[in-house]
């Protein structure tokens, strides 16, 4: 009689299990990772916003965007102006189609602007931008502001740093620590 090689039931039960054992272990911390990856993106995304702000004042003379997408690219071959001033990809500042709020590495980002028309006579002096998760806990667990001062916070507990002050920059609180 010949025996035949190969592994039994029982052994390949246990290297499934082992394998199991391993990815329970291993997916937590890949989530984690991912999260924090959002998370610094997030910072990152808002601090492009703040510097492409300081270059739009710069070069229109208006102040700061009255909307995020002033930032964002021209349509087709139009040169840069105030509406569209090229500082900005188009996923960030808004100006995909349909997009109501823009969405970028699993973060909501909104603009607020003091004057929401700026102009060489009004000029617009101050903006607060804030990046959300758009699942807190999935996608990212920390709320971040951002505003004239291009100092980038943060908000631990994930809820949003409400309205913006009357200077137009990110209200402080308890929970809102610099980057």
């Amino acid at each position: 009689m010949r025996k035949q090689k190969g592994f039994s039931l029982i052994e390949l039960l246990i290297v499934v299990a082992i394998i199991l054992i391993i990815a329970a272990i291993a997916v937590p911390n890949l989530l984690r990772s991912r999260m924090a990856a959002n998370e610094a993106s997030a910072a990152g995304a808002l601090r492009s916003i703040g510097t492409a702000n300081v270059a739009y004042s710069a070069t229109f003379n208006v102040g700061f965007a009255g909307v995020l997408s002033d930032l964002g690219p021209p349509a087709a071959a139009a040169p840069a102006a105030s509406n569209a001033a090229d500082l900005l990809d188009s996923v960030l500042s808004g100006t995909l189609p349909a997009a109501a709020l823009p969405v970028k590495s699993g973060y909501k980002f909104t603009y607020l602007a003091l004057v929401p028309a700026p102009t060489s006579t009004a000029p617009n002096g101050g903006f607060q931008a804030v990046a959300t998760p758009v699942a807190s806990g999935s996608t990212g667990q920390s709320t971040f502001c951002n505003d004239q001062t291009n100092v980038v916070l943060k908000d631990t507990t994930g809820t949003a740093p409400g309205a913006a002050s009357a200077t137009g920059g990110c209200v402080q609180s308890a929970t809102l620590i610099p980057m």
